[in-house]
């Protein structure tokens, strides 16, 4: 690893790309009618992937960056369950036909926080409206504090075979400082009643760069996770945008990590995974050698979207819920955030799209080669550009944030091909960024590159 290059890139605020363009860019001119005709207009033989976003918890995480926000009474849980489903029907309407379904993801917020029969009832909706297919990956992050026995059963019924832990970290101290205390032993319990049911996937999240946390900490956690052997980790560094997430003000700024500290934390908690077995994809994934993503990453058949890194082969994302984002060919939409809002335009019937991007042939191109390289840290711009109509010495030419990339050895150019040293990938994103027509380097949207 080049600490020289985690104290000169490491601070720069760039996204995470798991969209070209990226949320920002979105714009209030794609609107319901837009999403609509874009549904209508989708292939015949096209498929899609589902996600679902249930923006409640029992309580504020200080650290969390989420669409989110506290429900104390079940009752605007059980009408917003509700909404969710009249959401599927309209968009199933509005396609007119059952369109494959080779994926579902539940994010939050806490999907589990519905009561079972709820679940139940949504999955059923799903069923109704589109064609799950058997082999069908159906996943659903989990707060192991929350998660009872009943809800492991609807979720078996159900056909769940992934859940994604939130476990951020062990250490006590770190646990009280973002407002999340929660026990090893919880977490231990969550994977045994999972496992039980035959929820064989089981993922871990992981958080570094949070307030007190140290090298020593993040290995602790590293140890004790790895004894209840998830398939796959996720590790994340925390984002702290406090003048977008208010609730992150009650972090002390003063304990927080700066940016070399964050860079040792993320080296130490990768290089801890890759002894233990664990295969590194990517720019924060890790999966053991004969899990599909890590199949995928090998195969270079490995793809990004909203929910990070995916084994999710589809063009077309279809999001539910208030602030869901959804993908289809001709560009993205996301759905009103407030929840008041959200489901009035379900409730009048209509789709509830408050923004969106349209995508130009520039846009796909960029988001193609951008995607190669936050997937297996190179590029073939000779290849890419060919299948899109463009001549890769253009594309070079507009990439003026590459030269400096180049002069560190941060990244090889051998001809049209570009590729990310070894020991600088936890740059992955300065790379990519350097395609990004749309970055304002002026603002201060988005986390820090280390």
């Amino acid at each position: 690893m080049r600490f020289d290059l985690a104290a000169s890139y490491g601070e720069e605020r760039l996204p995470r790309y798991t969209s070209y363009p990226t949320a920002p860019h979105f714009s209030p001119a794609i609107d319901a009618d837009t999403y609509a005709r874009w549904l209508s207009g989708l292939p015949a033989a096209a498929s899609a992937s589902l996600y679902l976003h249930v923006p409640f918890c029992r309580e504020m995480c200080w650290y969390c960056g989420c669409h989110t926000q506290i429900a104390r009474r079940d009752g605007l849980i059980a009408a917003y369950q509700r909404t969710l489903r009249s959401e599927i029907a309209e968009v199933a309407d509005t396609i007119g036909r059952r369109i494959k379904v080779e994926h579902i993801h539940f994010g939050g917020g806490t999907p589990t926080i519905m009561a079972p029969e709820a679940f139940a009832e949504l999955m059923a909706q799903m069923r109704q409206s589109f064609f799950v297919l058997p082999s069908a990956e159906i996943a659903v992050e989990i707060d192991p504090r929350t998660l009872t026995s009943e809800m492991v059963e609807a979720m078996r019924l159900s056909g769940v075979n992934r859940a994604s832990l939130g476990v951020q970290s062990f250490d006590p101290v770190v646990q009280r400082a973002i407002n999340r205390v929660q026990s090893y032993e919880q977490t231990a319990s969550v994977v045994d009643m999972l496992r039980g049911a035959g929820i064989a996937g089981v993922n871990f999240d992981l958080i570094y760069g949070l307030p007190h946390q140290t090298v020593a900490s993040c290995l602790d956690t590293v140890r004790r996770a790895l004894e209840l052997g998830p398939d796959r980790f996720s590790v994340f560094g925390y984002a702290h945008v406090p003048a977008f997430k208010k609730h992150q003000r009650m972090i002390n700024e003063a304990v927080l990590p700066d940016g070399l500290a964050r860079h040792d934390q993320a080296c130490a908690i990768a290089n801890a995974l890759k002894e233990a077995g664990y295969v590194q994809i990517g720019l924060d994934h890790f999966a053991r050698p004969d899990d599909a993503m890590a199949v995928a990453f090998n195969e270079r058949t490995l793809r990004r979207n909203f929910q990070g890194y995916t084994t999710d082969k589809g063009e077309v994302l279809l999001g539910f819920g208030a602030s869901a984002i959804g993908h289809l060919p001709q560009g993205y939409v996301q759905n009103q955030v407030q929840v008041g809002a959200y489901a009035q335009s379900i409730a009048s019937g209509r789709l509830a799209t408050a923004k969106g991007y349209g995508l130009t042939d520039d846009d796909r191109l960029r988001a193609d080669i951008i995607e190669r390289i936050m997937c297996e840290f190179s590029a073939d711009l000779g290849d890419i550009c060919a299948r899109h109509g463009a001549e890769p010495e253009a594309m070079l030419r507009s990439a003026s944030r590459l030269k400096p990339l180049i002069s560190d050895g941060i990244v090889r150019l051998d001809g049209d091909r570009l590729a990310v040293a070894n020991d600088s990938r936890f740059l992955v994103r300065s790379v990519a960024a350097a395609f990004d027509a749309h970055l304002d380097p002026g603002k201060q949207l988005h986390s820090r590159a280390v």
